[in-house]
């Protein structure tokens, strides 16, 4: 990977999410789910702080439950690879309103910062080709990401899959409120359904 025209993965996400309308965002573990709170807290932030290699297969429910509301996943690629079946079961599933948004930055930034396979070897969206998803692409500039973030809000040709080569920048961590019961009533919320 040449270090010099890597993305800020702060304005990846944040010209992700800066026209979402009614798009629900789920984070992967760490810092994608930081950097969706630092785009903004939002109802439809669902934030996955431990659940390593699970935020495909929640947004892929979340997506099969909410047809037509755009669904969007921005994960890393260490829990991507962790959870690289996911995507098979995407491609089988085929909804047509999930976005898929690995953030590569070729390193496991939770535990230390170890090489990741992608910086050899993995080719994420070669994966998620060969797993059925035909819309799947690497992101190299901004211009691609603003292209990519427009598709999101399509709920009719998806499923769709993006690796974006980031920075490996450790940035502070942003967070929202962590509050089990007042999450669970801001969602329901969202969705008109009465709080607990």
């Amino acid at each position: 990977m040449s270090k010099a025209n890597l993305l800020d993965r702060r304005a990846v996400v944040a010209q992700l999410l800066k026209d979402r309308n009614g798009a629900i965002a789920v984070g992967g573990l760490g810092a994608s789910t930081y950097d969706i709170a630092a785009a903004g807290d939002h109802d439809r932030n669902l934030y996955l702080w431990g659940a390593m290699g699970g935020a495909v297969m929640i947004g892929l429910g979340l997506a099969l439950a909410q047809p037509s509301l755009p669904v969007v996943v921005i994960t890393g690629d260490g829990e991507m690879l962790m959870g690289m079946g996911s995507l098979a079961t995407v491609g089988l599933q085929k909804p047509a309103n999930l976005s898929i948004v690995v953030l590569d930055n070729e390193a496991y930034g939770e535990t230390g910062g170890q090489i990741s396979h992608t910086a050899a070897s993995a080719d994420l969206v070669g994966v998620a080709k060969a797993c059925g998803i035909k819309d799947s692409k690497a992101i190299g500039t901004m211009a691609e990401v603003e292209a990519f973030a427009l598709s999101l809000q399509d709920v009719t040709t998806g499923p769709r899959f993006a690796s974006a080569k980031i920075d490996g920048a450790n940035l502070e961590r942003v967070l929202s409120s962590r509050d089990g019961t007042y999450i669970v009533n801001r969602i329901r919320g969202s969705f008109g359904r009465t709080p607990i």
